[in-house]
């Protein structure tokens, strides 16, 4: 019965969770996907901050005492799960994301080699980043299928550049040549070197030749076979080419053509130019705004001089300056609402010229008198003393806040 009914939910289980059976197979392989897409220089890093982690904890808190106890100990520890967890929390720095990504989905791998593999496959490197997670490929070898790098008598690319791509999962394979050498094997000279030839008539290396010749027959500038572009070749010579004589050159409006080696610039005309053929005022094909031409020169009109009233504004003066002017106040004057007025000194009031001694000394007075009147009425004395008494400290408290006031104490000390 057990049987019979198996045989009759399992095809109903089936039919219910055939539309959820990609999803299930895209979850079992997602991890094997995050792994395989992992940079092979990751991996690369990874094995070789765990090796220098191996070397750092060789014999690590052993040494003096008993030495049969501590080889049993050493031999238990160098092959622990307490080890290898030292190892793995060194591998990788806190802010290298890719590395800890990678160790953390290969924790499995890592602990397969550490406590199965070591023995037949010594190398981290080779087991776990080129064999098991098929990240890296051999030396000499690139992309998906580690496929053969292009190779010749010297190696690799003849061995005068790398292959693209080698080592890794990635990649075309195709040479990248060392600078002078170019080809299917960097076995010819590039464009603007030549062979050399070695003492026993063998070829030799690439050498640049003159730096206007494309292809030579050594360094000398007579020995050019081509130019470079910008260069005519003259009695195997390459000869500059003034594109600025010529058509060839293209300049922008208010900018001029100037040769240079091989090719030109534009360079801007001068402030008193409008269009010009070169650099200066006396270049100019027209005279700019604020410039006259006097002679062979566009120069600066002096608006100042020649307009009778350049600035109508009261009390205003004209600045000339380089193709124009401007109007500022004339001297003493300053502009207050769009208009030059007299810059006077603002008055002093009654106390700006008074030391601190001097004001401290009117307070003591003024407190005084206010107590004298007070104490005048609460006795209830003569108002009218006390009226005169207060008109004459406040007088000879005026007298002495003027500049008479000092004069006429200093007499006064002074007998005279």
């Amino acid at each position: 019965p057990a049987q019979r009914l198996t045989s009759q939910v399992f095809p109903v289980i089936m039919w219910l969770a055939w539309p959820f059976l990609p999803a299930l197979v895209l979850l079992s392989e997602l991890s094997v996907v995050k792994v395989q897409t992992a940079p092979c220089q990751t991996c690369r890093k990874l094995t070789e901050s765990f090796i220098k982690g191996l070397e750092k904890t060789a014999n690590k808190n052993f040494g003096g005492g008993n030495t049969a106890w501590e080889e049993e100990k050493l031999a238990k520890y160098a092959h622990s799960e307490t080890r290898l967890l030292e190892i793995v929390e060194g591998a990788c720095e806190k802010t290298e994301f890719e590395c800890n990504k990678l160790l953390e989905q290969i924790e499995d791998q890592v602990e397969t080699w550490w406590f199965h593999r070591q023995q037949e496959a010594p190398d981290l490197f080779d087991w776990l980043c080129i064999e098991e997670l098929r990240l890296c490929c051999p030396p000499g070898r690139y992309g998906p299928e580690c496929k053969e790098c292009p190779s010749g008598p010297g190696g690799v690319c003849g061995g005068l550049g790398r292959c693209e791509g080698e080592g890794t999962r990635l990649g075309d394979g195709e040479c990248v040549c060392d600078p002078g050498y170019s080809g299917h094997l960097c076995q010819n000279c590039a464009d603007g070197y030549y062979r050399e030839k070695s003492s026993n008539d063998s070829s030799g290396a690439c050498a640049a030749c003159y730096h206007s010749c494309k292809r030579c027959k050594g360094p000398q500038d007579y020995k050019c076979l081509d130019c470079k572009p910008g260069w005519i070749l003259h009695d195997n010579k390459c000869v500059d080419n003034d594109e600025c004589g010529t058509e060839l050159a293209r300049c922008p409006s208010n900018t001029y053509c100037h040769n240079t080696d091989g090719s030109y610039e534009c360079r801007g005309c001068d402030p008193a130019c409008v269009g010009c053929m070169g650099s200066g005022p006396a270049r100019c094909k027209k005279c700019a705004r604020g410039y006259r031409l006097k002679g062979a020169k566009c120069l600066d009109i002096d608006e100042c001089s020649e307009r009778a009233i350049a600035c109508p504004g009261l009390n205003e003066a004209c600045i000339n300056e380089e193709g124009s002017f401007h109007c500022d106040c004339a001297d003493g004057f300053i502009r207050r609402d769009s208009i030059c007025v007299e810059n006077k000194p603002p008055k002093k009031g009654l106390f700006d010229d008074m030391t601190d001694d001097e004001i401290l000394v009117l307070q003591q007075m003024f407190f005084g008198v206010i107590i004298c009147a007070i104490a005048t009425l609460a006795a209830k004395g003569d108002m009218v003393f006390t009226a005169i008494f207060i008109g004459g400290v406040a007088a000879m408290a005026g007298y002495w806040l003027t500049e008479k006031g000092d004069y006429m104490l200093d007499g006064f000390l002074k007998g005279r």
